[in-house]
């Protein structure tokens, strides 16, 4: 039976999603509990998989990736194998930050950063668009973000 989270856990949960490098000590007191069962609670929720890991967000602008493009990707063939192998080749670009299969029109959409639109536009033509069973791709670059909320909402 899957692991039923009370306001502690949830609260634990928000304040780890937006801050993963709070300390046990910080965590607990926030939450108003003990540190040791505090611990417990953090590990519990890590081996039940609520938590799937930590990561530093990085300024994408200081690390010289200035731009970001969403990319849609129509498929020949929806056959399982052939979604499955084109969500392999993904896997292997370091430029698509995001893919997610859709229902509808487009089979694909992918979020890409390169440094620049030179840069863009090799990936696109050497790795995309000859990758088999690509059909159609359909690109908008991001003029500005409104928005970026990482996880999901936790309501307390």
């Amino acid at each position: 039976m899957a692991h039923q989270l009370d306001r502690i856990d949830l609260k634990i949960l928000a304040i780890l999603q937006e801050d993963g490098r709070v300390t046990n000590v910080e965590l607990a007191k926030r939450v108003g509990i003990s540190a040791p069962p505090c611990l417990r609670r953090v590990r519990h929720l890590e081996q039940e998989g609520y938590i799937i890991g930590y990561h530093a967000d990085l300024d994408a602008q200081k690390m010289d990736f200035h731009i970001t493009v969403f990319v849609m990707v129509g498929l020949s063939s929806q056959a399982k194998a052939d979604l499955e192998l084109f969500e392999k080749r993904v896997r292997n670009w370091p430029f698509v930050r995001e893919c997610h299969m859709l229902n509808g029109e487009i089979d694909f959409i992918l979020k890409c950063v390169a440094p620049d639109l030179p840069r863009f536009q090799e990936f696109l033509e050497n790795q995309l668009l000859p990758s088999p069973n690509v059909a159609s791709v359909k690109t908008s670059l991001t003029i500005h973000r409104s928005k970026m909320a990482h996880g999901i909402p936790l309501e307390d």
